[in-house]
């Protein structure tokens, strides 16, 4: 079966760049939107042009300008959206309902990805102000989808390691503490963490796969579901030292929201459901979603000790 052609919207952003050298590295036929809006920001511009040298196509298209988003469509099989979902960074969920909208009128695209990645916002119904907006957006997203007819696949399941695992899942930095670790709870609860480059991979194989049609996929390879204590103590042995460690009750957790912006409060939501309640993991997939792990057992992921390393 000849592989699918694939247009990439949001392929300069930090999940995009990693899907765009997935596409190539298994073969596909990649086109990444390149978009007016990107302006002066030359660091996007050159690395639309470094991938134009590896071999994808740039197509113009604009969120501004239905049209082109229904002729840059028209050039595939299957879109993949990455564009940003946290506040930190940019909230662009919603901006996919023009996108849903320029697939519906093409009407040849085979699957669909919506930038998901992380938490199941199915599963997210009880989920914490602010916070639950990241979850509630992601839900209109995939009900207009699948009002639409569209083919799609959900990939959901896992905490980035480069925001979690590096920094030993402390809020507000991206590097390991050097003498104490904040733990939250009792720090037992399992989560479940991958490599950015390991979800491209993974993300990239279901597109042409008939078991991921219309499923939700879980980015959850059992030798990464770890408890935060089992993450510390991998970097520890690393490290050759014990690093003080101080435990946080989630009534104080949820407290500390008080004194925070916006995206703060988003980001101590969103840290509660994983770390406290165990979201990624406290449930088994249905007969509607499927493991990666289970699906591609071929993929040799990266562990997390060997992940650690690069900040030893």
């Amino acid at each position: 079966m000849a592989k699918s052609k694939v247009l990439v919207v949001g392929g300069t952003g930090y999940v995009g760049k990693r899907i765009v050298k997935a596409c190539l590295a298994q073969g596909h036929t990649t086109y990444v939107l390149q978009r007016p809006e990107i302006g002066l920001d030359i660091d996007k511009l050159q690395m639309l042009l470094s991938f134009k040298e590896k071999g994808t196509h740039l197509v113009d298209g604009s969120f501004s300008d239905h049209q082109s988003l229904v002729d840059a469509v028209k050039l595939v099989d299957v879109v993949i959206c990455t564009m940003s979902g946290v506040h930190f960074r940019s909230h662009n969920i919603l901006m996919q309902l023009k996108l849903v909208e320029a697939i519906k009128e093409a009407g040849n695209i085979k699957r669909f990805l919506p930038s998901e990645f992380g938490m199941d916002p199915a599963r997210m119904g009880d989920a914490l102000e602010p916070g639950r907006v990241t979850f509630d957006e992601k839900m209109i997203v995939r009900k207009a989808i699948e009002e639409a007819k569209i083919p799609f696949t959900y990939i959901c399941g896992c905490c980035f390691a480069g925001y979690f695992v590096g920094n030993l899942s402390q809020l507000c930095t991206l590097v390991p503490p050097k003498e104490k670790v904040n733990i939250y709870g009792n720090g037992n609860m399992k989560v479940a963490y991958m490599d950015e480059d390991d979800i491209a991979t993974y993300t990239i194989k279901t597109i042409d796969d008939p078991r991921a049609l219309d499923k939700t996929v879980y980015l959850r390879p059992p030798e990464n579901i770890l408890t935060q204590r089992q993450l510390i103590e991998k970097w520890e042995n690393l490290r050759g030292r014990k690093l003080e460690k101080c435990s946080i009750p989630a009534k104080d957790f949820l407290a500390s929201m008080k004194d925070m912006d916006y995206a703060g409060q988003v980001g101590v939501g969103h840290f509660y459901h994983v770390f406290y309640e165990g979201c990624l993991t406290n449930f088994e997939a249905g007969k509607d979603s499927e493991e990666v792990s289970e699906l591609y057992p071929e993929v040799e992921y990266t562990r997390m000790e060997s992940y650690l390393k690069r900040y030893v």
